[in-house]
């Protein structure tokens, strides 16, 4: 009997760690390997107390697999509790706007524990940039199908609250050129009204002329194009060239945000038709071209001076 009173107390003492730390239990995984595997990463200080512990005085709950944040001085007890719990660490993994799916693809196979393959991907632009919580062991394909989920709904929901009058015929060319307002500017505040102008570029039937779908139509997608655009690159006749062809690409060209996709439903109310850099990470607007060619003078000047 005192044996077994001193074995109680011991699996209930508080423990040797110092401060709280996240270890993994890998699958398949028994009590005596989860009990010598806690030992090692100090958790709890005898694998012997902890194993028997769990045996004579723990309830017929499992410990489960996974990765686990044990509080400091926890008992082995407590331990056992948190394993039995299942609430494995929520790991986070933050998708940034305007990436395209290639530069998805790499964050995804970086992120630690992930894993499988990720397969097949949807179209371009239909993976939604955010926030995503996951656990050690989730399946890389298992996160790509909530981004794309995450995108279908919110799509589907500013698409039924649109403004009137929009030249889109479907929620997808609304992606579509949410995509190129959110790779045309990084200044949040100013996506309504580069909305706008290609909103009313539209409308009047003029060619979008953005630098963007250049870009992506001389990688095709494969990579971020690593120089800068040069003039035979605007005259050169791909698919996504909106210099060469009217209307909009024939597919996104990155995977826009919340904020582009409620812009290019929500265009601000403008009478522009152009816009260029300003030298201070914006733009210059403008109504008509001569003053879009003077704005322009005035970017190629800060330009020059930079070089």
């Amino acid at each position: 009997m005192s044996g077994w009173f001193w074995l109680e107390s011991r699996y209930l003492a508080p423990g040797p760690l110092a401060q709280e730390k996240d270890v993994i239990v890998e699958k398949g995984a028994g009590t005596a390997r989860i009990a010598r595997e806690l030992a090692a990463a100090g958790v709890v200080e005898d694998a012997r107390i902890f194993r028997w512990g769990v045996r004579l005085f723990g309830d017929e709950a499992p410990l489960r697999a996974g990765e686990y944040r044990f509080p400091a001085a926890v008992s082995a007890a407590g331990a056992a509790r948190v394993l039995q719990s299942g609430q494995t660490v929520q790991r986070r993994l933050t998708i940034a706007e305007g990436l395209m799916h290639v530069e998805i693809r790499a964050e995804l196979l970086a992120a630690p524990g992930l894993t499988g393959v990720i397969g097949e991907l949807p179209e371009e632009g239909w993976l939604l940039p955010e926030t995503y919580h996951y656990a050690f062991g989730d399946a890389r394909a298992d996160v790509i199908a909530r981004m794309h989920d995450a995108m279908t709904v919110l799509l589907a929901k500013a698409w039924a609250d649109r403004a009137e009058g929009l030249p889109l015929k479907t929620a997808r060319e609304a992606l579509i050129l949410a995509s190129v307002v959110e790779k045309e500017t990084g200044v949040a505040a100013e996506r309504p009204h580069v909305a706008g102008v290609f909103i009313n570029r539209l409308k009047r039937g003029m060619r979008l002329q953005s630098d963007p779908t250049v870009a992506y139509g001389v990688t095709g997608g494969a990579a971020p194009l690593d120089r800068p655009l040069r003039r035979d690159d605007l005259e050169h006749p791909t698919r996504f060239n909106t210099y060469v062809n009217k209307g909009l690409p024939p597919t996104p060209i990155a995977n826009p945000g919340r904020e582009s996709i409620e812009a290019v439903l929500h265009p601000m109310a403008t009478d522009d038709l152009y816009f260029v850099a300003d030298g201070t990470g914006g733009h210059a607007f403008a109504k008509t071209l001569r003053e879009h060619n003077a704005n322009v003078a005035k970017w190629r000047k800060i330009e020059r001076s930079r070089k």
